[in-house]
């Protein structure tokens, strides 16, 4: 085996509370020991077996990973067709759990053999199954069980956050958010302060990169956010920025927000099962992600929800719905508005069987490990991507991802110089059986996933890349250096 220090659960568990502190070293021992180079197949081999024996290694046999010859835009002369393609998009969408199809399947057996009957009989009746996801989404989250609800969509419920969370009074009326944010958050903000009679003009309040940068400085937001003082009522981030993959601090923001009287709302649709997020302990107001990027639930698969428990049982304004009304008089079918006193109140209508039983069979394998130990992998595999893709910067290709593991999640997003060469580039590596994904107007998202990526993932990426450059640019990497 490689030299160096054992890397263990603890070993990465600390290395994520250390953020990342010791990554790279760690992977140029493993290097210096075998006498190879970092890019080689021989070091990410090693990499791979030195960390085979842990829960967060030995995942991959768990997930259904597309063949090549599945992939319509794959040559066969350059990618192997009954191989594995070389997934790197779970922060796009993650791949399907084995136990997925089982699962479903089981339930349409059940309504076929049960009918209405299935939502009180069975191994897991209807009626209360989204009890099955609740605690294992709290400790992805870094919340109390108590404190989320899986329901509905992203945008559906960062919606029901806004009516509980931004209560526009006078002055007190302006959204903060990042000028680039994902586009459904923006419609989400400005028909928001619409609903309220307000100007979106006048309201909406994005904070931008200084010139000539590409990411946003936390001293920035929270000057910003003081500034705003008493105009501010909510401010909303991407916990990890799904362009630029820039992991926010939360916690400082939050605080800042609180510091002038406004609520803080987190979208963690990149973040949750990507990052160690801790959304109770950060006093996060309320936050919202999707379960289809990295926790593999399937596409347009039901969402997570998060309230602290300071706001529970207060009276906060809500959109009610039955679901929401405690289940020991639910079915009374009264008019008489009695709320469950957790962040269940804010349930709408009974959880989509199909959909919640496919986000069972993703917690399942996050059960295997724990967030900690998958973050010190991820930033592991991350690191490893980065030295290899740094070989490769030049004139045409820029990482825009902080190079600092603790401000990123796994993603690193390559910005090219034209946007023809990034579209070049993304289809030599479709060509490759490479498969990621392509934000406009020029960056390429890659994103090692620590469930199922493996270095020798990152080290093929690295030789497709490398390839796909020289084919589009018509350069060898030496001259692209240099230029």
């Amino acid at each position: 085996a490689p030299a160096g220090p054992p890397v263990d659960a603890a070993w990465l568990a600390r290395l994520a509370r250390e953020r990342g502190a010791a990554a790279k070293s760690e992977l140029k021992a493993v290097s210096e020991a075998l006498g190879k180079p970092l890019a080689s197949s021989e070091v990410a081999a090693a990499l791979d077996a030195k960390l085979s024996s842990l829960p967060s290694g030995s995942q991959r046999s768990s997930f259904l990973v597309p063949v090549n010859k599945g992939l319509k835009d794959t040559e066969p002369s350059l990618a192997a067709p009954d191989a594995d393609c070389t997934y790197l998009v779970g922060n796009s969408l993650g791949l399907q759990p084995q136990r997925t199809r089982q699962l479903v399947t089981e339930e349409l057996d059940k309504w076929a053999a049960l009918g209405v009957n299935g939502h009180f009989q069975g191994d897991r009746p209807w009626m209360p199954i989204d009890e099955h996801v609740i605690e294992q989404s709290a400790a992805i989250v870094g919340a109390k069980p108590s404190e989320v609800a899986v329901m509905n969509s992203l945008t559906v419920n960062l919606h029901l956050l806004f009516v509980s969370f931004y209560r526009p009074q006078g002055k007190r009326n302006r959204i903060m958010y990042e000028a680039t944010a994902f586009g459904s958050d923006y419609f989400a903000f400005e028909s928001q302060a619409r609903l309220h009679g307000l100007d979106p003009k006048e309201v909406l309040m994005p904070v931008k990169a200084r010139p000539g940068e590409e990411l946003l400085r936390t001293e920035d937001i929270v000057a910003a956010i003081k500034e705003a003082g008493d105009s501010l009522a909510t401010v909303c981030f991407g916990t990890v920025q799904y362009y630029t993959g820039e992991l926010f601090d939360v916690e400082t923001i939050t605080s800042a927000a609180h510091g002038v009287g406004a609520t803080a709302v987190w979208d963690c649709a990149h973040a949750a099962g990507n990052i160690d997020l801790q959304l109770h302990d950060w006093n996060v107001d309320g936050a919202c992600w999707c379960n289809y990027k990295y926790l593999n639930s399937g596409p347009g698969a039901i969402a997570g929800f998060f309230v602290h428990e300071r706001h529970h049982a207060k009276g906060l304004p809500l959109l009610a719905g039955w679901w929401g009304q405690k289940q020991a008089t639910r079915f009374n079918m009264a008019h008489n508005w009695d709320p469950e006193g957790d962040a269940s109140a804010w349930r709408l209508s009974n959880p989509p069987v199909l959909q919640t039983v496919s986000l069972l069979a993703s917690l399942e394998v996050f059960g295997r490990s724990s967030m900690a130990e998958l973050r010190g992998r991820s930033m592991l595999l991350t690191a490893y991507l980065e030295l290899l893709v740094l070989s490769l910067q030049g004139s045409v290709l820029s990482v825009i991802t902080p190079l600092e593991p603790h401000r990123r999640g796994c993603q690193l997003s390559l910005k090219f110089s034209e946007e023809r060469l990034c579209l070049a580039a993304f289809n030599a590596l479709e060509k490759r059986g490479i498969v990621v994904d392509h934000r406009k107007p020029n960056v390429i998202r890659v994103a090692p996933t620590p469930l199922y990526n493996t270095f020798a993932d990152v080290q093929r990426f690295f030789v497709a890349m490398r390839e796909a450059l020289d084919e589009v640019t018509g350069e060898p990497a030496t001259k692209r250096a240099k230029a």
